[in-house]
């Protein structure tokens, strides 16, 4: 398998942030920076009002149809229900629940070229269901990485490190309430590890996302 990787650099404030890209021969590149490739506020129920959770310090999940409030701190393990909206045309209610953030090895940085020298990788792994029932194939969604003193990692992200963090689209049947897959986002830093997963995506969610911590 041939990889390919492509970086640019820009200043943001005081801090470096490093643009990434990279994607397999004939393949196209992912869909969005280190992020959840797109979310959309939560539906209303049938008397206008949006269905959802107080926020949570306990890792409680919600019941199926419920939407996890935007604030909601979870854990590793923990499941959060929430508003998805993939290009136009999908849009429905997925379960995540964040598996893993594991430290990668520098080294694994590799692929992306000698500007990415001293960063180090996370990978953040999860699954992901269909709550709705909605017609969501092929559609991806991403989480973004957090550091540990609460700030965003610096670094843009778009790809993925194949065979060690794979980003999935969901499968063709991704269709049903209950259909599932496995998916990881991508984070790297080179500061601060990285100690949070947040999707941040969304009205409701961009000021008060919903994070998953070790």
């Amino acid at each position: 398998m041939t990889y390919k990787g492509r970086i640019a650099l820009a200043a943001a404030l005081t801090a470096m942030t490093l643009g990434l890209t990279a994607c397999e021969d004939g393949a196209d590149s992912a869909s969005g920076p280190d992020s959840p490739s797109a979310s959309a506020p939560a539906p209303s129920d049938p008397a206008g009002e949006s269905p959802s959770a107080e926020p949570t310090d306990d890792g409680a999940a919600p019941a199926d149809g419920d939407v996890t409030a935007p604030g909601s701190k979870l854990k590793v393990g923990d499941r959060a229900v929430l508003p998805f909206t993939y290009g136009t045309d999908k849009k429905g209610t997925v379960a995540v629940t964040v598996t893993a953030i594991e430290k990668g090895a520098e080294a694994d940085m590799d692929k992306f070229g000698a500007k990415a020298k001293g960063m180090t990788p996370y990978y953040i792994r999860m699954k992901v269901e269909n709550v709705g029932g909605t017609d969501l194939s092929y559609a991806s969604l991403r989480l973004r990485g957090q550091l540990e003193g609460g700030g965003p990692t610096g670094v843009i992200l778009i790809g993925d490190l194949p065979g060690t963090c794979d980003s999935e689209t969901a499968p063709r049947d991704f269709t049903t309430k209950g259909a599932s897959y496995e998916t990881c986002s991508l984070s790297a830093t080179k500061t601060e590890p990285v100690a949070a997963a947040s999707f941040d995506e969304g009205d409701a969610y961009t000021d008060s996302p919903v994070l998953w911590t070790s």
